[in-house]
């Protein structure tokens, strides 16, 4: 097909050519990514040679590839990258964010390079063999993006044939009987299947200073929805015990460990769904009134425990550059964030302050409980885009505990 027909503005059923660089020219395209409103590229495949069926949506940042990757609460979909030179400093054992493999597949636009860093153990191509993670490289990810954007939610599949020789009928017709996010409950195919305790510390390449609380030793109950190791590792960076229960715990169960704080964790899927099945063990332990934070999924659950309602997002967001502003003291905070949904700001309940807000699109990034010990914020404060302005609040999880505590033996 010749060049001038991608100016058409209808892109539907229009095939991408496989010529980013020069060299890639000469070699055979073995991949293809389709999308659910029939256009399709094709590329080269690498990693896993599986298809892949996922809700498709770009991430903006420039590094922490693998920490995106491996982060569960992008379960069931498949992340274009928007800067190029993904995988160019391999892969390590230290910079897992999760242990499951939930990632659909990945799309970037230049094939993989060698590894030249001096943290790699193994390469990128290699890496998402071992977990089972199929990439299609080669695609004009620029375009792709913009094509994303025209939908709220868009579903993509990656399938590989060594000939090139795809069936773009059947493909098309598997991927439209594929379901959408909305009414996903994900968190239940990434939580842990039984509890366990974390007492890893921060990296030494970037940690916070280590929280004393002297001899008083908090415990800490992390509810699992698709946690992040790093969020662990903040946690017990307090100085604290910490202890992971599946999403499936019972309020009992919290209780036999005798928590002086509830964690709820990131996860993927629509929110709403995952309250539904966790609905009574969510309303427990806000009647269990010790201090509650939440990130992510974990924001959202707080809000529609209270009432609040939650709705997909035009695009989400995803990236490693959000602007963010702190409305008790007016300072913004680079933020890393990974969400497609949002609590609604007409449905808050008014026993909640908003406290953080995106400069993006002014939607909520934080809320406070105005009698109870609860608070939550939508991005990632453990993930280090700042690198470490955003750590505070983990400090102020620990002296909500601290007060909760002192309120006891008074």
């Amino acid at each position: 097909m010749k060049e001038s027909n991608l100016k058409k503005k209808e892109l539907k059923d229009v095939y991408i050519p496989f010529n980013i660089d020069k060299i890639d020219q000469e070699i055979t395209s073995d991949s293809i990514l389709i999308l659910d409103d029939g256009t399709y590229f094709k590329g080269r495949s690498f990693g896993s040679k599986r298809t892949s069926i996922g809700e498709i949506c770009f991430n903006t940042s420039m590094t922490g590839y693998q920490e995106i990757i491996t982060d569960p609460s992008y379960a069931g979909q498949i992340i274009s990258f928007t800067f190029p030179h993904i995988g160019n400093i391999g892969t390590n054992n230290f910079d897992n964010e999760g242990q499951t493999k939930s990632i659909a597949g990945i799309v970037v636009r230049q094939t993989p390079t060698n590894p030249s860093n001096w943290r790699s153990e193994q390469t990128f191509d290699d890496w998402l063999k071992l977990n089972d993670i199929s990439g299609i490289s080669g695609i004009d990810t620029r375009m792709l993006t913009k094509i994303i954007r025209k939908y709220k939610s868009c579903n993509a599949l990656i399938a590989f044939n060594e000939l090139g020789r795809f069936n773009i009928e059947e493909l098309t017709s598997k991927l439209k009987n594929y379901p959408k996010m909305d009414g996903l409950n994900l968190s239940s195919s990434v939580t842990t299947q039984k509890s366990y305790n974390f007492d890893e510390r921060p990296h030494e390449l970037i940690s916070p200073n280590k929280n004393i609380t002297g001899k008083f030793k908090p415990k800490i109950v992390v509810i699992d929805f698709g946690v992040k190791m790093n969020i662990l590792r903040h946690l017990v960076n307090l100085d604290a015990e910490v202890t992971v229960l599946s999403e499936n715990a019972t309020i009992e169960d919290i209780k036999r460990i005798k928590p002086h704080g509830i964690f709820l964790s990131n996860g993927p899927g629509d929110p709403s769904a995952t309250e539904k099945k966790c609905k009574d063990l969510l309303q427990a332990i806000v009647n269990f009134k010790i201090p509650v934070f939440g990130i992510c999924i974990g924001h959202q659950l707080i809000g529609l425990s209270f009432g609040a309602k939650t709705s997909k997002m035009s695009q989400g967001h995803r990236g490693a550059n959000h602007p963010v502003k702190n409305l008790s003291n007016n300072k913004v905070e680079i933020t890393s964030q990974n969400h497609g949904y949002q609590i609604d700001k007409a449905t808050v309940p008014t026993c909640f302050e908003i406290t953080h807000v995106s400069l993006f699109d002014n939607s909520i990034e934080g809320l406070k409980h105005k009698s109870l010990p609860i608070f939550s914020v939508q991005y990632h404060p453990e993930a280090s885009p700042g690198p470490t302005e955003s750590s505070y609040l983990f400090q102020e999880f620990l002296n909500l505990i601290e007060v909760s505590q002192n309120a006891k033996t008074k």
